[in-house]
């Protein structure tokens, strides 16, 4: 397993106006940055994003941009893939900003996998698109629900990507 981040574009200034975000970068300094290798290491892909008007940040956005030459060699084909988010208010876009990062899979040919409904913790959680948390702008970390959502999900997408593996071998 690789945890990543993408590169920040926001100005310094703009993120020490905010505890939340000032925090949270402080507390990722030594997380590195998601290459393009990594893409096409993983076999399953895990992409989460704050929203940002119902769409996930220009930061994820731009990363995503760079994934031309992966695609055009086919190299994000059959990934298996799943994608979270958080907002600052409820029904601020949670799902389509997962669904406009879902986009992306679509064209790179990877298989979407969601939590759905397919553990009864997301009767809780109540999103079958993929995990969700509500931040209050930072204000409120995520709880026991929406981590055992999250880990629901994770597990799910791994699994997944596992069969999907030995049966591709298999078949070779």
């Amino acid at each position: 397993m690789r945890l990543r981040k993408v590169h920040e574009l926001a100005p310094k200034e703009a993120i020490e106006s905010n505890e939340g975000w000032s925090r949270h970068a402080l507390e990722t300094q030594d997380v590195p940055e998601a290459s393009l290798e990594d893409l096409e290491w993983a076999d399953v892909l895990v992409l989460g994003s704050p929203t940002r008007y119902g769409l996930p940040t220009a930061q994820l956005k731009q990363f995503i941009d760079t994934t031309g030459p992966l695609w055009a060699q086919g190299k994000l084909v059959n990934k298996v893939a799943t994608s979270f988010t958080s907002t600052g208010t409820a029904h601020g876009g949670q799902e389509t900003t997962i669904t406009a990062i879902n986009n992306t899979f679509y064209h790179w040919g990877a298989i979407i996998v969601p939590p759905g409904y397919a553990d009864p913790i997301q009767f809780q959680a109540g999103n079958p698109y993929g995990a969700s948390h509500i931040s209050n702008n930072g204000a409120n970390p995520p709880g026991e629900t929406e981590l055992a959502a999250v880990r629901f999900q994770t597990r799910r997408a791994t699994e997944i990507g596992a069969a999907l593996k030995r049966g591709m071998a298999a078949a070779s």
